[in-house]
């Protein structure tokens, strides 16, 4: 009997200790749940390119480069951020920014009322002048003011078309494009062209075009980044880099790299 009670006794004492391991291992499992996934810092920045000095193709390379490109990538710098930029198709990027296909576009894009009105903007970084353009040649337009009674083209809803409803007598005639509307001015179907000085550059600077820029620059057009209306958190972060990039002076490093000058912003 003796034996048969020590028995029990150590079978009980047994299974307490094997419960107690037990449960000391069950309370230093791991659990399984999914960490909690960290908030993605990489942007997806959609550019039309080429278009220099903005947007540019380094020869050889598929890399990307220019003042909108380097003024990303400074941005994106001061913000923590992983700028990818990814080329679309001309007059596809407003609507793709405006779809949040992509985080951000920058290409130029001038800020007016009624993109305003559908597009979310970033402080402005960059305001530019119009200028007028004509074939080589043409010596009855020196510049804004011999541009009444002239058929002049600029691209719809642009401040360049604006900026030609302001210049009495002139007849504007506006484009789908710029790109169409220079076509038409080289092949003489109309006497000028109005646009911001660094697009002219891309037109002019082609010696096949045959085309000029004439007068003084006027008026003036504020560039901004487009953003995709459902990240609020994105267009504060890129307008406290601006802010920064304009106050150290990287941004007037930037255009004179690219202009050769720094313009008035």
């Amino acid at each position: 009997m003796k034996r048969f009670l020590a028995l029990l006794a150590a079978l009980a004492w047994i299974s307490v200790f094997s419960a107690a391991c037990g449960s000391k291992s069950v309370a230093t499992q791991v659990p399984d749940t999914p960490a909690a996934a960290l908030p993605s810092t990489k942007i997806r920045v959609g550019v039309e390119a080429p278009f220099p000095p903005f947007e540019e193709i380094v020869a050889g390379k598929q890399e990307l480069t220019g003042l909108d490109i380097e003024l990303m990538k400074a941005i994106a710098a001061r913000a923590g951020l992983d700028a990818e930029f990814v080329k679309v198709g001309k007059n596809q990027l407003l609507t793709d920014v405006l779809n949040c296909r992509y985080d951000a576009g920058i290409s130029a894009i001038p800020i007016t009322d009624v993109l305003r009105q559908q597009i979310v903007f970033s402080d402005p970084y960059l305001t530019l002048g119009q200028v007028v353009v004509v074939k080589k040649g043409n010596i009855e337009i020196s510049g804004r003011d011999t541009l009444s009674g002239m058929t002049v083209g600029t691209q719809k809803n642009s401040p360049s078309a604006i900026a030609v409803q302001d210049i009495p007598g002139a007849k504007s005639l506006s484009y789908p494009t710029f790109d169409l509307a220079f076509q038409d001015l080289i092949a003489g179907y109309i006497a000028a062209v109005v646009v911001n000085k660094p697009r002219a550059l891309t037109y002019t600077t082609i010696p096949a075009n045959n085309l000029k820029i004439v007068g003084d620059e006027f008026g003036s057009e504020s560039l901004g980044i487009a953003i995709c209306k459902q990240n609020a958190g994105l267009l504060k972060k890129v307008n406290d880099s601006l802010a920064a990039i304009k106050a150290d002076g990287t941004l007037d490093k930037l255009t004179r790299q690219f202009f050769g000058s720094s313009p008035a912003r």
